[in-house]
């Protein structure tokens, strides 16, 4: 009992601090949670925007919700969202998807064309990847290697011409072949099944 009085008196105002800063956090957190959504939204519609040149995503058109099997018996939902142009033109569709990468969690921005036959292309949302290596999946070199790429299962390979954008190999950055993969294995875990729910639905053709 001795013990447990004097670890609260030497130990009161760690705890007392403890409490004040975790809650001024939570407000903090709180009232910027609509900027932060809204900053969010507003890096998704650029990305888009540079994938499908003259596109946007309406607010009047409600998105597709699909539920993601991530592995390990979690889910992630996502919202597809049709992607049209300035006359009102469908022009392909976006998500975002996400998955571990070597440092931490990787957030893409994927675009595909009207039937989900090509790969238009992925931003990074957000990734915290090594400066230098893994943050190279920013540059265009490996970014440009899926704009065109059929909607298939995409292979992650170590050699090979990043040019040829027409098929399902994707050669890996060197020296970052873990962040290289990652993304692979995110693009191929949300398309296929983004894809089999947009056929299920009838939004887009089947067998493609």
């Amino acid at each position: 009992m001795d013990k447990v009085k004097y670890f609260f008196q030497q130990s009161w105002l760690l705890i007392v601090a403890s409490f004040f800063f975790g809650l001024l956090i939570a407000v903090a957190n709180a009232g910027w949670q609509g900027r932060i959504l809204q900053n969010e939204k507003d890096k998704f519609n650029n990305l888009v925007a540079g994938m499908l040149p003259g596109a946007k995503i309406s607010d009047e058109i409600d998105p597709e919700i699909v539920e993601v099997e991530t592995g390990k018996g979690k889910k992630k939902v996502t919202f597809v969202r049709k992607a049209v142009s300035a006359d009102g033109e469908h022009v392909g569709w976006a998500f975002t998807c996400e998955g571990s990468g070597f440092a931490d969690k990787i957030k893409l921005v994927l675009t595909v064309d009207t039937g989900f036959e090509k790969l238009k292309g992925y931003g990074v949302l957000s990734s915290n990847e090594t400066p230098g290596f893994g943050d190279k999946i920013k540059d265009p070199f490996y970014r440009e290697q899926f704009d065109g790429a059929p909607t298939t299962e995409l292979v992650l390979m170590k050699l090979g011409d990043p040019a040829n954008n027409a098929d399902s190999k994707i050669v890996a950055i060197s020296g970052a072949t873990v962040s290289s993969e990652a993304v692979v294995v995110i693009v191929n875990t949300f398309l296929g099944q983004i894809k089999s729910h947009m056929q299920e639905k009838g939004l887009i053709g089947n067998g493609k």
